[in-house]
């Protein structure tokens, strides 16, 4: 690495470290003043309202960086050519390829650290989090928990297991129920294939029932339908659907892969599933598209114009690609092109942009 690579590189971090704070700053202090209030209400704890913010920083960052690297890239051009050192460096015969090199480098690293950061940290601190809010703020009970999508549900003497949630037609799948004595000594398990929400119970379909004694299996009955009173309702089983924003890629393939099995429609999970590779490569979509929008504005470009452009081409982004995977999971687009179209069209205008820059 030359002198000049490091020395645009510095300058780029300094200002992208500056930006990534400030957004995530910013974002902190609206969600906290957000939330404060229905926090305070349950008397919890300053200590746990602190430490579910901070784990909430993983999810902002995700959230922040494509608009943190846009604007540390409009920035530092802009800057290089106020002062008129992109004019010396290509009076010294470096191209605009090179004095780029260091900012797209950099761009892709932020995009692997991303999808890490998706994969390994964002479902942990999310678990961590809905604890927090759930039992230790609202002092809700924490019988229901989603983990390795399966979800379990304690009641009383019983406890459920169910293989798979889906939330579109509000069905369990693959249940199995045990009845405890005093002692937790199992006296029944119960098997279904499904079970659906129905006159405030749940009903088990294609069911066997086994009582269970000191010896082992005493007796074993089928039923096609079978209701039982479990206290676990569809708004507590919503919180698995959220979970799925907060899977990684390789956990929420497997859940694709499940439902998949179980003969139910995987379309809005597959598009999420594809966006959890694509959104990442954002900030080198951004980083991509602010360099020749930078050097298109010479040494008129300042931070005012930085700061507007960024936002205007973020939220244009962020938009764009909201509403293309939203066509995704309803099937309006194959999953994979709704993910991806986002990234391919501002690509293409980046490449447009660069094509136009005065070399």
């Amino acid at each position: 690495m030359n002198i000049l690579t490091r020395y645009i590189a510095a300058a780029y971090l300094r200002i992208f470290g500056l930006c990534l704070a400030a957004f995530i700053a910013i974002y902190l202090v609206i969600d906290f003043l957000e939330k404060i209030g229905r926090f305070l209400r349950f008397q919890p704890l300053w200590t746990d309202i602190i430490h579910f913010f901070l784990l909430k920083i993983p999810e902002i960052f995700t959230q922040v960086v494509p608009l943190a690297v846009l604007m540390a890239t409009l920035l530092t051009l802009g800057l290089l050519s106020r002062n008129s050192e992109i004019t010396a460096m290509r009076g010294c015969g470096i191209s605009l390829a090179r004095i780029s090199a260091p900012i797209l480098a950099i761009a892709c690293g932020v995009s692997l650290l991303t999808i890490v950061t998706n994969e390994f940290v964002l479902p942990e601190t999310y678990q961590k989090m809905r604890y927090i809010e759930e039992v230790l703020i609202r002092k809700q009970s924490y019988n229901t928990f989603f983990r390795q999508n399966n979800i379990w549900h304690k009641d009383g003497n019983t406890i459920m297991m169910a293989r798979l949630f889906d939330p579109a037609r509000q069905t369990l799948g693959g249940i199995t129920l045990w009845n405890f004595a005093k002692g937790l000594r199992p006296i029944k398990r119960i098997d279904a294939d499904s079970a659906t929400r129905e006159k405030q119970q749940w009903v088990l379909h294609r069911v066997t029932v086994r009582e269970l004694g000191k010896d082992g299996i005493t007796a074993t009955t089928k039923a096609a339908d079978f209701p039982t009173a479990l206290s676990l309702t569809i708004e507590d089983l919503k919180v698995v659907d959220k979970y799925a924003d907060n899977m990684g890629f390789l956990k929420l393939k497997e859940y694709i892969r499940k439902l998949r099995r179980g003969g139910y429609e995987t379309t809005r999970y597959e598009a999420q599933m594809h966006a959890k590779i694509s959104l990442p490569f954002a900030s080198l979509i951004m980083a991509f598209l602010g360099i020749p929008f930078a050097l298109r504005g010479g040494r008129s470009s300042g931070i005012a114009v930085g700061i507007g452009a960024s936002i205007a081409i973020g939220f244009a982004y962020f938009i764009t690609n909201s509403i293309l995977i939203s066509f995704g999971q309803t099937g309006v687009l194959p999953p994979f092109v709704s993910a991806w179209i986002a990234n391919l069209l501002f690509a293409l205008s980046g490449v447009w942009l660069a094509m136009t820059v005065t070399r």
